[in-house]
């Protein structure tokens, strides 16, 4: 995957618009208007305080199902991204949470999006909706059949879940790409905020060899210029809330200063971190 080809630069900062709950959800508010707009201004904030690339998530629809997701949870999304599209010009990718690859790739290929995220491409993984199986056979078949430029970010031993077994890293990394078909990979921590350590980033990063390796979890003004040295680009969310809470709107403010921090770690890599003075708590 060429990163400048996409994303207009070899180091990009993807941020997370988490939709509203959808349609079916149990929080569902009965009002899609209510997601576009809080999902436009999220967009908005992330354009204008200068990231690379936006990913659209259904992340306020808990509890997720393992398997497809509902029909109007698909129409909804594809609403949402051909709105943001009309907004912003970074390019746009999805995340079907939890594992519904197949919805984000006919998604992002009607829509014209560029990218998505898929939490279990290639492996079995014990997560809170039970066993996950990889679905690269079917998702690279459904790519094809679509005749579809989509790029697949692919997480390896994905947060909020344990592997069947105990899979080594490195070969964990190599088979997502080279049997998965991966055309990217993601290394986050254990969890939503957590960061994965620099020494599993370095392990990844060799593994990979020219294949992008993106921060997936845990990143902010305080330890990206670190976890940078053995990344490619990174996918934020929660560090770029308002107060820093996940259930608070995006703040354009901390998103100017994460991005102006990875900036000035890419540009001085002998500093191991940057952190700028928070105008805003």
């Amino acid at each position: 995957m060429d990163l400048f080809e996409t994303f207009r630069t070899d180091h990009p900062v993807i941020g997370v618009v988490h939709l509203l709950p959808l349609p079916q959800s149990p929080r569902w508010q009965g009002s899609l208007q209510q997601v576009i707009d809080r999902a436009e201004q999220e967009a908005t904030a992330l354009a204008s305080g200068g990231v690379h690339g936006i990913i659209v998530e259904n992340f306020f629809d808990t509890p997720f199902t393992k398997g497809a997701v509902d029909p109007a949870v698909v129409s909804a999304m594809s609403l949402v991204v051909h709105r943001l599209q009309s907004l912003v010009t970074v390019p746009i990718g999805l995340n079907v949470l939890r594992n519904d690859a197949r919805s984000a790739m006919a998604i992002a290929t009607c829509v014209g999006a560029k990218f998505i995220r898929v939490n279990v491409l290639t492996g079995v993984m014990a997560t809170d909706q039970g066993l996950i199986e990889g679905c690269a056979h079917d998702l690279l078949r459904y790519r094809q059949e679509l005749g579809s430029e989509v790029k697949i970010l692919a997480d390896v031993l994905v947060k909020h879940a344990r592997p069947l077994g105990s899979p080594n890293l490195t070969t964990a990394v190599q088979e997502t790409i080279h049997r998965g078909m991966a055309d990217g990979v993601i290394l986050s921590g254990w969890a939503t905020g957590s960061p994965p350590s620099l020494e599993d980033l370095e392990l990844a990063k060799a593994a990979a060899g020219d294949c992008p390796v993106f921060i997936g979890s845990g990143a902010n003004w305080d330890n990206i210029a670190t976890l940078m040295q053995a990344a490619d680009g990174v996918i934020v969310a929660s560090s770029l809330k308002r107060h820093g809470n996940i259930n608070q709107p995006i703040d354009p403010i901390r998103v100017g200063q994460f991005v102006e921090a990875m900036a000035e770690g890419l540009a001085n890599p002998e500093i191991s971190s940057s952190v700028p003075t928070l105008a805003v708590p």
